[in-house]
């Protein structure tokens, strides 16, 4: 993990590329009509980790609404999991699911200014250089 990216930025890309799995290869084809069965033990973990990330977002506005998005149609889907809806409707709260990361994943991207530490770095430099010399 590089300083610039958080925690959250990492796992909100686990979790895009988790549900986008689900959705390539469980989900059915989007244009059925036949139920789709989805591994809701698995989707109820993803759930949780989804809403765990959307916590830690608190004070981040932009991201902490789009995992609220995400976490409201990942109820929805979990709702009516398994085979309790069609492959239609299934891939339209995973897509709707993975439109939310993906804003996530774009908000936390943008790196936000980091601190001033300049100050800090700059005394600390001096007191080292000063030590030195009198050691």
């Amino acid at each position: 993990m590089t300083p610039q990216r958080p925690r959250m930025y990492y796992t909100a890309v686990f979790l895009h590329v988790s549900f986008k799995a689900i959705k390539h290869s469980m989900a059915g084809k989007a244009s059925d009509g036949l139920p789709c069965w989805l591994d809701s033990k698995m989707l109820m973990m993803l759930c949780g980790d989804l809403k765990a990330c959307r916590d830690q977002a608190a004070t981040r506005d932009g991201v902490h609404q789009s995992l609220e998005v995400a976490c409201i149609e990942c109820d929805a889907l979990l709702a009516r999991c398994p085979g309790g809806l069609d492959s239609t409707l299934c891939h339209c709260h995973l897509d709707a699911i993975l439109e939310a990361l993906q804003d996530a994943i774009d908000a936390l991207t943008t790196v936000a200014e980091p601190a001033d530490t300049s100050l800090w770095r700059n005394a600390s430099r001096y007191f080292l250089q000063d030590w030195k010399r009198h050691s």
